[in-house]
Order: C-alpha cells, then sequence, then structure tokens
C-alpha cells in the first residue's frame, strides 16, 4: 500500500498531472474571470462621466492626434520586424518585404479580432501562401511571440523592479512583492539571453526537424526592438493622457491591461483597456479625460491601422495569386535550419 500511495504522489506531482489539471480548470477559470470582468464593466458603465470622455475627445489638437497616429504607425512598423528575427533565424527564402507585410498584416487582425485569427491563422495563411513549409511557420511565429514577451518582461520587470508602478488597492498586493515579481522578469529576460549564448552549436529533433536557440546577438536583438515597441505603445498613451501622469505610470498600466487581456480572451480586448486604467489611473486623472484618452488610443492603434492590415492583406492575396512560382521556390529551398559560421542558422535541404 505505501508503494501504491507513492506511485499515485508521483503520479499527481508529475508535470502531466498539472497541465491535465491546468486544462481541465481553464475551461471555466478563464470564462469565469471573464464574467467578473464584464460584470464590473456593466455595474459601474453608468458611473461612467461619457459626457466628460466626448469633450475630451474634441479638445485634442489635430496636431497631437497626427503625433500619436504617427507614433502608433512606428509601433506597427517595429513590430514587423519580429518576423525578420524567425527569416535571419530559419533563412527562408520570403523576401523581406513580404515578411514584413505578413507580420505587419497578422498583428492587425492580432489586436482587433483575437490572437486565433492575427497571430495563427492569417500568418499560417499568408506564409503557406508564400511558400513555407508547417515546420518552418512554426519556428517563424514562436520566435515572434517570444520576441513580443520577452521585451514585455525585461521592460515592465524593470518599472517594477525600479517602483515606478505602484499596485491598485483592489489588487491587495504590497509593493516588496511586486518589485520582486520585477527582479524575476528582468532575470527571466536575461537567463534567455545566457541560454542563447551558452547553446550555440546544440541541436534539438523534434519531430524530424533540427532546431536550435538563437544566436546571443540575435536574442539581444530580440529584447532591443521588443521593448521598444512597447515603449512606442506606452509614449503613444502618454500623449494621449496630456502628460497628467508619468510616463512610466503610462506605460505601466498599459502592459498590465495588455496581460488581463491575453487572460481574457475578448477581441480587441474590448473594456480590459478601460477597465484597467479606470482601476489604476481614477485618482490621478478625471473619469471623463481618462476615458477620452483610451478611447482616442482605441481609434488610432487599433481600428485604423485594422484598415492597413486589410489593404496589406488583399494585395498579400493578389501577389500570392499572381506569383505562384514564388510559392514553389519557397517550398524547395526552405529546409531544415542549422548552426552556420559566427553562430548564424544555414539551410540544408
Amino acid at each position: 500500500m505505501a508503494s501504491d500511495a507513492a506511485a499515485t504522489a508521483e503520479t499527481s506531482s508529475s508535470p502531466g498531472a498539472w497541465v491535465r489539471v491546468w486544462r481541465r480548470a481553464r475551461r471555466w477559470v478563464l470564462p469565469a474571470f471573464a464574467v467578473l470582468v464584464v460584470g464590473l464593466l456593466a455595474s459601474h458603465a453608468h458611473k461612467v462621466d461619457w459626457a466628460g470622455a466626448l469633450n475630451a475627445l474634441q479638445r485634442y489638437s489635430p496636431l497631437l492626434l497626427l503625433t500619436v497616429l504617427g507614433v502608433a504607425t512606428a509601433s506597427h512598423v517595429l513590430y514587423g520586424s519580429f518576423d525578420l528575427v524567425g527569416k535571419h533565424h530559419t533563412r527562408h527564402r520570403v523576401p523581406v518585404w513580404r515578411t514584413w507585410a505578413i507580420a505587419m498584416t497578422s498583428y492587425a487582425f492580432n489586436l482587433n479580432l483575437g490572437s486565433l485569427v492575427g497571430a495563427l491563422a492569417l500568418r499560417a495563411r499568408l506564409y503557406a501562401r508564400a511558400g513555407l513549409d508547417e515546420a518552418t511557420i512554426a519556428q517563424v511565429v514562436s520566435l515572434s511571440l517570444a520576441t513580443n514577451w520577452l521585451g514585455y518582461g525585461l521592460l515592465a520587470g524593470s518599472l517594477f523592479a525600479a517602483g515606478v508602478i505602484a499596485p491598485p488597492a483592489q489588487a491587495h498586493m504590497e509593493a516588496t512583492t511586486l518589485r520582486v515579481l520585477g527582479v524575476v522578469m528582468v532575470l527571466l529576460a536575461a537567463a534567455y539571453v545566457v541560454a542563447c549564448a551558452m547553446a550555440r552549436g546544440r541541436q534539438w529533433q523534434v519531430r524530424g526537424r533540427q532546431l536550435h536557440l538563437p544566436s546571443a546577438g540575435l536574442a539581444l536583438a530580440q529584447l532591443g526592438t521588443s521593448a521598444a515597441n512597447w515603449a512606442l505603445m506606452g509614449a503613444a498613451m502618454y500623449l494621449l493622457l496630456g502628460r497628467q501622469v508619468p510616463y512610466g505610470a503610462a506605460l505601466g498600466v498599459l502592459m498590465a491591461a495588455s496581460v488581463v487581456g491575453v487572460l481574457i480572451p475578448v477581441p480587441g480586448g474590448l473594456g480590459v483597456l478601460e477597465a484597467v486604467y479606470l482601476a489604476m489611473l481614477s485618482g490621478s486623472v478625471r473619469q471623463g479625460e481618462l476615458m477620452g484618452a483610451v478611447l482616442a488610443y482605441r481609434a488610432l492603434y487599433y481600428l485604423l491601422p485594422l484598415m492597413g492590415g486589410l489593404a496589406l492583406y488583399l494585395l498579400l492575396e493578389r501577389y500570392a495569386s499572381t506569383h505562384p512560382a514564388d510559392a514553389e521556390k519557397g517550398h524547395g529551398e526552405t529546409g531544415t535550419a542549422q548552426e552556420g559560421p559566427g553562430g548564424l542558422p544555414e539551410i540544408t535541404a
């Protein structure tokens, strides 16, 4: 009986058991969390100063709106470079301009329609039309997602560790706890770079494919481009808030809202962004001005780029239809990524 108990304990503590528990739990945990947030929004909707928000929108100068639109456009353009990391790592033959356009398009759709549509389904279709096989597409998408969240961890962790962001009273969290969390996030980002440096030349066989980590230089580029992108997003919100709160606070709240938006599968994070800003900045900015800033941000960073993303999507589809030879060439030249001179991957068919 003792051996049976030990075996049961070992099984229940195994990683696979925890994965199965999480898969069962998330079926009701995440929807319950979403219902909670939506309920909070509904209960406070009548308390929102919508007239003040409209007045705040009307007071924005055209020059300020154009400036914020420029910052938002720069952020979307920079995000397009995330997929270039995957191109450099796998050495696939899709041209730089087309890789960048696919990333830009998927980002615009991802923000407004959710990650299943933008980050996964749309990317997979456009890359397949460009001639990439499923394994290479998976590597490119994985590196892009890793780039985004590694930079997030580095920047958000730095803000938390420095004490720039104070947890809201509703969170019942000590400031020290948030600082420790920030240190952990920064260390994880640093650990990724160290792992890439130490794993140079090492490969792993996964479903018949030779996989390896990027070089340390490429890992640093991932952190730099992603952190710069998040900084631009924070700058757009900082300008719309009329510089009434420190830049670090505006950026920190935006990053907190982004995480909540990931946890709650609502397309475009509709209502989540507004709820987080109201919870964390309502004591620093008048409610009407705060809601006006959030609505302007949603229009300039989410909705207008979606129009550009739709235009890019149509152009990419038309190009794929008129250049089928490019797809055949891509299939013929995409192979297994292996380590080449200087830590850069080379392709062997």
